[in-house]
């Protein structure tokens, strides 16, 4: 008995170990695939970055006082590159203003107004809750069909994925992270983007949007 009990442990953990391996190889095809099909129109440096009508500032956090967090900063930080730049007419902020006590986006437009950006040039988007709702509500909510999009870069293959998939002719502009952020942040970061990432695929195929 004790036998045939050992046999049906080993190919249990056999078959957890397997199935772990699949999950893995998944999850990593998918980023692979989202990474791969946005790679020509993610840019870094501003002046490679081509010119279009809005840039699309993804929300990342405020604290208690209000003020933006660093990699929200630096986000708004890259829009305002851009637009000083002339590679943008406006800014869209986008982030979770769902009640009074939490204010993303009034952060980051005052954020761009303080370092010289006019007040008419910038949008604000309080229910862009989440990368999907961003780039949903920014065509449905607000018309924009071409865009390019402002986030860190471990982030934006799947912001420009979604928004090219549901209709936005975007491209990307990326803010750097890895070196800048600490170890243990990126990889906690990094750790649940690419479970992100296996959603908005999920989320592509079962909206009734333009595919990939």
């Amino acid at each position: 008995m004790s036998a045939l009990l050992s046999a049906a442990v080993w190919w249990l953990s056999r078959g957890a170990i397997g199935a772990a391996i699949a999950l893995l190889l998944v999850v990593w095809g998918i980023g692979w695939h989202v990474r791969h099909t946005t790679r020509a129109v993610r840019f870094g440096p501003v002046a490679d970055v081509p010119a279009q009508p809005v840039a699309i500032v993804f929300g990342a956090g405020v604290y208690a006082d209000g003020t933006p967090t660093p990699m929200l900063a630096d986000r708004v930080r890259a829009g305002i590159a851009l637009y000083q730049a002339g590679k943008v007419e406006r800014l869209l902020m986008s982030g979770d203003n769902r009640v009074p006590e939490y204010n993303e986006v009034a952060a980051m437009q005052n954020f761009a107004i303080a370092r010289g950006v006019p007040a008419e040039a910038i949008a604000v988007d309080r229910f862009g809750l989440n990368t999907f709702a961003t780039c949903d509500r920014a065509r449905r909510e607000f018309g924009i069909d071409r865009a390019t999009l402002v986030t860190q870069n471990y982030h934006l293959p799947r912001a420009v994925y979604l928004c090219r998939a549901l209709g936005i002719d975007a491209v990307g502009f990326g803010v750097r992270d890895w070196g800048v952020y600490t170890y243990s942040g990126m990889a906690e970061y990094s750790l649940r983007e690419s479970i992100a990432t296996v959603k908005a695929w999920w989320q592509v195929r079962r909206s009734p949007v333009r595919k990939q």
